[in-house]
């Protein structure tokens, strides 16, 4: 059974424009550096899973596109990187820290915005929705997808 997250890319590092005009329509999904966010996806994140790709730290946030899982994790190379922002000097190619995925476009949606979300009784649960919460990806419930796609059309 497939699984949904919310994964968050700031459209300055990875817009779904970019997303779009990748090869493939896939990029990795390189730099996470949280251990809960890293975990997600070396423990339960699958290919086809849904993905609601989530604009932040931009004039206005929220859900952009729908995309999918489409590569297990398997080491991020940016961590050993020296001139690379996710450069980890701690970690160690025998024995790396970093993971990521793949993900793939499905398509490209109206700019689903915060303050929406944050109007909509469906998705007041959602985990980003919730205060204090910085994690880059967080799980979605099948009730909160259903209700994202029902408001994208």
């Amino acid at each position: 059974m497939s699984q949904f997250w919310l994964m968050k890319s700031e459209p300055s590092e990875c817009s779904i424009d970019d997303l779009a005009a990748a090869p493939a329509q896939s990029v990795p999904w390189i730099g996470v550096r949280n251990y809960q966010a890293r975990n997600f996806m070396r423990d339960q994140m699958q290919p086809g899973d849904g993905v609601l790709f989530y604009h932040s730290s931009c004039p206005e946030p929220g859900i952009a596109g729908l995309a999918e899982v489409s590569r297990l994790a398997y080491v991020d190379a940016s961590q050993f990187d020296p001139q690379s922002p996710y450069f980890d000097a701690k970690s160690k190619p025998e024995q790396p820290r970093w993971l990521h995925v793949d993900v793939k476009l499905r398509r490209k949606t109206r700019l689903l915005a915060l303050n929406e979300m944050r109007q909509r009784p469906e998705l007041a649960s959602m985990r980003v929705l919730q205060p204090g919460n910085r994690l880059s990806i967080t799980p979605v419930s099948p009730e909160e997808w259903q209700a994202v796609l029902a408001l994208l059309g």
